[in-house]
C-alpha cells in the first residue's frame, strides 16, 4: 500500500512575493498544530509542511515561500488548480491544549497557529515577527485578537514594534514563567527565544518548539 493520498489542488493565491497558500479536498481529520507531507511524485520525499487551515474548513491549505533552489516549491508554486500533488498522513504533537500560552512565529512559521486560531483556539498573546509589514502573513485575522502584537525588523508604521522579536521580549518588564510558550519559526529564532525565556526564568518544559529548517 502507497504511503501516499493523490489529491488536486482546488485553490492557490499568492499572499506576498513568493509566498503562497495552496489549498486542496480534505479527507481526513487533524488537530491544529499537524503538519503533513507533500510531494509532486510519489518517487520523491516528501516534505514537511504545517497545516494551515482550521479543523472545521472543508479544504486543507498549506502556506509556503519559493526556494529558488528548492526541488518542491518552484513546480509547486508554478502548478494550476486541477492538478496532482501527493500527500502523506497527518502527524505532529505541536497541538495547542488551550492552557495559558503565548504563540511566538516569523515568517511561515505562523502556519499552525493560523490553524489554531481558525480552529477557535487563542493565546494570551501572538507575536509574529518578520523583516516587513508584508511578511506578516494573515495579519488581518489575527487583529481579532486581544493581544497581536507585530515585529518588524526592516519596517515601520502604525501597530508595528520596529525591532527583532527577540528585541520586543527584552525590552518586556514582565515575562510570565507560569505559561507555556508555542514557538515556530526558523532555527535561529526558537534558538534565541528558547535561551531568552529560560534566561528570564521560564521552565524548560513550558517552552514548546516546532521548527522550520
Amino acid at each position: 500500500m502507497s504511503k501516499f493520498s493523490e489529491v488536486a489542488i482546488v485553490n492557490k493565491k499568492e499572499i506576498a512575493n513568493k509566498v503562497f497558500v495552496i489549498e486542496f479536498k480534505r479527507e481526513f481529520d487533524f488537530n491544529p498544530g499537524q503538519i503533513i507531507g507533500i510531494t509532486m511524485s510519489p518517487d520523491d520525499k516528501p516534505r514537511l509542511y504545517s497545516i494551515c487551515s482550521g479543523n472545521n474548513d472543508k479544504h486543507i491549505s498549506i502556506l509556503f515561500n519559493v526556494k529558488e533552489d528548492g526541488k518542491l516549491t518552484p513546480p509547486l508554486a508554478a502548478a494550476n488548480i486541477g492538478d496532482k500533488i501527493w500527500i502523506t498522513k497527518v502527524h505532529g504533537k505541536f497541538v495547542f491544549n488551550n492552557e495559558l500560552a503565548w504563540w511566538i512565529a516569523t515568517g511561515t512559521g505562523i502556519a499552525p497557529f493560523h490553524s489554531m486560531f481558525k480552529s477557535g483556539q487563542n493565546p494570551l498573546k501572538l507575536i509574529q515577527g518578520g523583516r516587513l509589514k508584508s511578511d506578516m502573513y494573515f495579519s488581518d485575522e489575527f487583529k481579532a485578537m486581544n493581544d497581536y502584537v507585530r515585529c518588524a525588523s526592516q519596517d515601520t508604521g502604525d501597530g508595528l514594534f520596529e525591532g527583532r522579536l527577540t528585541k520586543y521580549l527584552n525590552e518586556l518588564e514582565d515575562i510570565p514563567t507560569n505559561i507555556n510558550y508555542y514557538l515556530c519559526g526558523s532555527t535561529n529564532m526558537v534558538m534565541d527565544v528558547r535561551n531568552l525565556l529560560i534566561t528570564r526564568g521560564v521552565g524548560f518544559d513550558k517552552v514548546i518548539t516546532e521548527i522550520y529548517f
